[in-house]
């Protein structure tokens, strides 16, 4: 088996290659997703998040509110370090959960798992590749103002919390740039799982 690790900035471009990669036959774990299960009402990080930033996070259902809760933490970096305390052990443990789980169906499989704080956390280091999507600032910003319904100024203070690209760029095995066409990050997501299903088939002719 193979774990890739797959990451980027937000709104860099991550779910295009993984729905990509999704259809070459990869399995997926979504780390943003699982982290959306975790907080629904009634769940222990629920309850947590209610008295770590107030009721004026839920909603009148009672579900956590995304853009209220990252308007507070995007400008706090105090904040911003809670909420990845009270959510990151959970969703690690999930995620190592399912890549198991998967080990034991497919041990041949490809398992990605796309998280956009992987290099933040260190939890990389725990992937054997690790690939990098990267986008300019200009259509980041036009990409979150268009799926989250921010303002500009909002855009660019959750952009500002992100470590440096050159930081990431130090620690990634491949790069995705989606800065251009569709079609051209489509054409270099898939060489990219080329690569990718050559080192698998590597790794099992050596077991």
């Amino acid at each position: 088996m193979l774990v890739v690790g797959l990451t980027g900035g937000v709104a860099s471009g991550k779910t295009a290659v993984s729905r990509i990669w999704r259809e070459e036959g990869a399995y997926l774990i979504d780390a943003d997703q699982i982290a959306r299960e975790l907080v629904q009402p009634d769940m222990p990080a629920w309850h947590e998040l209610q008295r770590a930033f107030g009721q004026e996070i839920l909603q009148e259902d009672g579900s956590v509110d995304r853009r209220r809760l990252a308007k507070k933490v995007f400008s706090d970096p105090g904040q911003r370090d809670l909420l990845n305390r009270i959510l990151h052990p959970r969703i690690k443990a999930e995620v190592a959960r399912r890549v198991e789980e998967i080990s034991r169906r497919d041990p041949d499989a490809i398992v990605v798992v796309d998280a956009a704080l992987l290099i933040e956390t260190g939890d990389y280091k725990e992937m054997d590749r690790l690939v990098l999507v990267t986008s300019t600032e200009e259509q980041q910003i036009q990409r979150l103002r268009s799926r989250d319904g921010i303002t500009v100024e909002e855009a660019e203070k959750v952009l500002s919390a992100q470590m440096s690209l050159e930081e990431k760029l130090k620690v990634a095995d491949f790069i995705i740039r989606n800065e251009g066409s569709l079609e051209e990050t489509n054409v270099r997501a898939r060489e990219v799982f080329k690569e990718l299903k050559r080192i698998a088939l590597i790794r099992e002719s050596k077991a």
